[in-house]
């Protein structure tokens, strides 16, 4: 009976985000890929000070292994930002990684290392794509959309920022430009060196835990070829002049990325700093005892290897 209960507590925490629009975006070689369009709660406000409020659109975590674009965890932060008044569009992409064997050896590595940053990329094309299809159908205002993603996804988001930033652009619309990005636990995958701006990028939020094993702080490679991450981008954004919000959350590791909810307030401030025009340069510590606490998140976790 206890167990009956505890369920039927967890199914109603989300049933109120239920997809209202699911719509086929793109046919790839290997899948279909879908997005879900949902709508603002019946009576929530949808405009803040006047301005209309962003769509989100998001992309989901799992190390471009495994994931959906209708997790339960994400549906219950889905449902939370349409009560908030926000339209959110949740997306899937190719998982670049899936039935992947990473071989040993430096020979071994350096593949891994071109497969990570192939499935980086074609989780960038395949978030224009979704965009391009939005656009071209008037589901929902492109010119007032922010990227977020958890993890992997975030990486794509990240990755796809600085892409726009960069005016690598196909597949998008002509002069498309990002309202903003909002990262949980991601980097950005380079096999050519650290990551570079030619101009400032849309304003980002970025999360990550200080302890992440998975997905890291600063920088994880060597030779050019590794993952750079929010400490490290935090670093070049302040340098370049571009608008960003670092949280870096003390003794906390990888389960960041699953904080949607739990970050909430921070999340509020700063898509109201987007719609007013106010993005601001700043790092801030977060050490609250009462974040919850996962546990240690490694990479050999996500990818079931020793």
């Amino acid at each position: 009976m206890k167990r009956l209960f505890i369920l039927l507590v967890f199914l109603l925490s989300f049933l109120g985000a239920q997809a209202r629009e699911t719509h086929l975006f793109a046919h790839r070689d290997t899948c279909d890929l879908y997005l879900d369009i949902y709508r603002p709660a019946e009576g929530s406000e949808t405009t803040f000070r006047g301005l209309d409020k962003p769509t989100i659109l998001h992309v989901f975590g799992g190390g471009f292994l495994v994931g959906t674009r209708n997790d339960p965890y994400i549906l219950r932060w889905v449902n939370l930002l349409n009560q908030e008044g926000y339209t959110v569009v949740t997306m899937d992409y190719r998982l670049g990684m899936k039935n992947y064997k990473v071989e040993k050896g430096l020979a071994g590595l350096s593949k891994a290392s071109n497969r990570f940053f192939l499935s980086q990329q074609i989780g960038v094309e395949d978030v224009f794509s979704a965009i391009s299809y939005l656009e071209e159908n008037q589901l929902v205002d492109t010119g007032n959309l922010v990227l977020a993603g958890n993890s992997a996804g975030a990486i794509v988001s990240l990755a796809s920022a600085y892409a726009v930033a960069n005016g690598q652009t196909k597949g998008l619309p002509e002069g498309f430009q990002f309202k903003g990005v909002m990262s949980f636990s991601g980097g950005i995958i380079s096999t050519s060196g650290a990551p570079r701006l030619k101009r400032a990028a849309c304003p980002i939020l970025l999360f990550h835990g200080e302890r992440d094993k998975a997905v890291a702080y600063d920088h994880l490679g060597a030779l050019g070829r590794g993952l750079w991450g929010s400490s490290y981008l935090a670093k070049k954004l302040r340098q370049k002049g571009s608008p960003y919000t670092f949280y870096s959350i003390q003794n906390r590791g990888h389960d960041v990325a699953a904080y949607h909810t739990v970050l909430w307030e921070y999340e509020k401030a700063f898509l109201e700093s987007l719609m007013l025009g106010t993005p601001q340069m700043a790092d801030v510590i977060l050490d609250n005892p009462d974040f919850p606490n996962r546990g240690d998140i490694r990479v050999r976790d996500i990818y079931n290897r020793d």
